[in-house]
This record gives C-alpha cells, sequence and structure tokens, in this order.
C-alpha cells in the first residue's frame, strides 16, 4: 500500500523576532500561512527501506529521514518504507520545503502503518524534527509563537488574496 501526499510551502505574512535564546535559535511571533507550492511525497510500505529524491539534492541528512528515525523512537518499532521526495519548492527560500516533506511524511506513516497517533503527538514528533512541521501538519493560516512550533489556528485569509512567490537564484542557510 502506498501513498502520495502533497507537501505544501508556507509563507511568513508577519515575522517578529521576540528574542534570542543561549543556544542561539530566535524566539519569534508570526503568521504562517500555507500556498499551492507544494512537493510529493511518495510513501510506500515495504520490508526495506528506500530514499529517493527526485530534484536538488539536500546538503547533509534529509529532515525526512529525522522524522522518520523520531517517528521509529516514538513508537518503539522500525518502520520500513519506500520514500519518494519529488521536490517542488525551492530549496533556502523560508518556504518550508524540508518541514512540508517532513510533515507529509508524518501523515502518511500514520496512516499507512495505522498508528493511530493523535494530531498532539504528532505535533510533538513534528517539533522533536523543526520548528516549522508542527505548523504544515495542518497548514492553513496560523500564528506560531516561541520557536515556531506553538502554534494557533486562525481565520483563513480571503480567497480573493493572491502570494506572487519570486525566488531569486540566491540560497540562504534557513537553519
Amino acid at each position: 500500500m502506498a501513498l502520495i501526499l502533497p507537501a505544501y510551502a508556507k509563507l511568513n505574512l508577519t515575522l517578529d523576532v521576540t528574542g534570542r535564546r543561549p543556544n542561539g535559535y530566535h524566539d519569534i511571533d508570526s503568521v504562517m500561512q500555507t500556498i499551492s507550492l507544494h512537493d510529493l511525497v511518495y510513501v510506500e510500505r515495504t520490508d526495506c527501506r528506500v530514499f529517493d529524491l527526485v530534484g536538488p539534492a539536500t546538503e547533509g541528512e534529509n529532515v525526512v529521514l529525522k522524522a522518520a528515525r523520531e517517528l521509529e523512537g516514538h513508537v518503539g518499532r522500525q518502520l520500513p518504507f519506500t520514500i519518494r521526495l519529488f521536490k517542488r519548492i525551492p530549496m533556502g527560500a523560508g518556504l518550508g520545503g524540508g518541514s512540508a516533506d517532513a510533515a507529509a511524511f508524518l501523515k502518511a506513516a500514520n496512516l499507512l502503518y495505522e498508528l493511530k497517533l493523535t494530531h498532539g503527538e504528532l505535533a510533538e514528533i513534528a517539533t522533536a524534527v523543526g520548528q516549522d512541521v508542527p505548523f504544515l501538519l495542518s497548514g492553513g493560516t496560523a500564528r506560531a509563537t516561541g520557536l515556531g512550533s506553538t502554534v494557533a489556528t486562525l481565520p483563513a485569509v480571503p480567497s480573493s488574496w493572491r502570494f506572487l512567490v519570486v525566488c531569486p537564484r540566491v540560497e540562504i542557510s534557513t537553519e
């Protein structure tokens, strides 16, 4: 059995840096919005682990594999799978592409392996993966505070709103 889920990019409609922690991370207060730009995440329940990336390669470990490790640690067992990422979201653009992929993987694995994890449990795992991942589990419009993992849903933006995203060929570290 397999699932293909869209992993929607996000925009920060507002972003206030409210403090800096001793570890160098910043506290924020941000209104986030998912947009139609998305990657596709294919997850199949298999007997062995396969990871395939279609699109630009990332440096270091892919955040989806980190999500898999965190999920396996939470449920206490191995979850063999095939994952294929079809990348469309530009890397290093602050659009949450890797975080969106991780959120889509967590949702797919929860369904494929019938783990029956609640949204709260998935959000806890997502927080260990990355700061945008909890928001991207649900998407829509929300306010994120603290390190970005405390998320409160907001009313949807008017359907007449349109966003134009321009990505210059400059990559900036989003860590």
